[in-house]
């Protein structure tokens, strides 16, 4: 008819998931709690919801939300969608009614990651979710999209934006980050080693693996301007104790994070001035529902919450490219 404002083709059931949390819970806040998202985040997805039907959802004061004769309308095709959209999803989700259990990359063991997949599992008991250990997030990014892997996690801004555009990411920990030197480097009795005693230095940082490209790319951001040398590429190693192999007879200082595992004949020293930031993001493959992604999500924000790992220090740095991408997805 004319003048009739044309139906979108699509509605993300994502939108509708948000616009129902707000719908029940009739407050913005609690609606991104219930959801694990930035409240930000929600307030996009009811403008953009608003925006594809065409239609105001909620008159929103600085004291309540109340919804609209068209939210009233809204409320039980959203229902009806979202019970049909899981309902798909579980008859695809396992066999003969089972959960398929969760795949998860936690990386190196005894790091954020495995922290948070423990905390899952506490509040998922149901569920299976396995770790996997697929040694850097570009490695990992690849098993997502092929569906081989369901989580992982590591420095998502490092990822190419075409692979970033496929995936979902939620920021875990800025985790302060630490060089490894042996134990008889002349900076190894030092309690925190300055950025500027590195200068002159050649420090690996994963260069020439092509798993973990996000790394390395992060040491060039952060050794820029500052005379460190990014060390050449060594034999790719495979497991802990190849790695541990091959670094000590190379000899050479490893950017790491602080609370990386204990090497022999080595010792971690926390960097700063300024004190550099590993932005740890949970990554997962768009679109994928599964209660052991929801645990991991909860689990990632209780541990955040307790731990104040989202606390960046005053003098924490991680690059500029990090910030707007992370910025961008909250």
């Amino acid at each position: 008819m004319p003048g009739q404002r044309p139906l979108p083709g699509h509605v993300d059931p994502r939108l509708l998931r948000a616009f129902l949390a707000v719908a029940e819970e009739l407050h913005f806040t609690r609606a991104a709690a219930r959801l694990y998202v930035a409240q930000q985040s929600l307030s996009r997805d009811i403008r953009r919801l608003e925006r594809e039907l065409g239609a105001d959802l909620f008159v929103r004061t600085t004291r309540q939300v109340t919804p609209t004769v068209d939210a009233e309308r809204l409320l039980p095709y959203a229902r009806r969608v979202l019970e049909a959209h899981d309902a798909l999803l579980d008859a695809f989700a396992g066999r003969g009614g089972e959960e398929r259990p969760l795949l998860v990359d936690v990386n190196t063991p005894g790091l954020v990651s495995s922290r948070v997949l423990d905390r899952a599992r506490e509040l998922a008991p149901g569920s299976e979710l396995m770790a996997r250990y697929e040694t850097g997030l570009t490695g990992a990014a690849a098993e997502l999209l092929a569906g081989r892997l369901d989580a992982s996690f590591g420095r998502f801004a490092g990822l190419d934006p075409a692979v970033r555009a496929r995936l979902e990411q939620r920021i875990v920990r800025y985790e302060p980050m630490a060089v490894v030197l042996p134990e008889d480097h002349h900076l190894a009795t030092l309690d925190v080693v300055p950025l500027a005693a590195l200068a002159g230095e050649t420090v690996y940082a994963g260069a020439g693996n092509p798993r973990t490209l996000e790394w390395t790319d992060l040491a060039r951001h952060l050794f820029e301007g500052r005379g460190i040398t990014l060390a050449s590429p060594a034999p790719v190693a495979l497991g802990a104790e190849e790695f541990q192999r091959i670094m000590a007879k190379k000899r050479t200082p490893v950017l790491a994070v602080v609370e990386f595992p204990a090497m022999p004949g080595s010792v971690t020293k926390p960097l700063v001035d300024p004190v550099p930031l590993s932005p740890v993001s949970l990554v997962w493959r768009k679109g994928l529902v599964h209660p052991g992604i929801d645990a991991l999500g909860r689990a990632a924000v209780e541990l955040a919450t307790e731990e104040e790992w989202l606390l960046s220090p005053e003098e924490g740095w991680i690059p500029a490219t990090d910030a707007l991408v992370l910025m961008s997805c909250t």
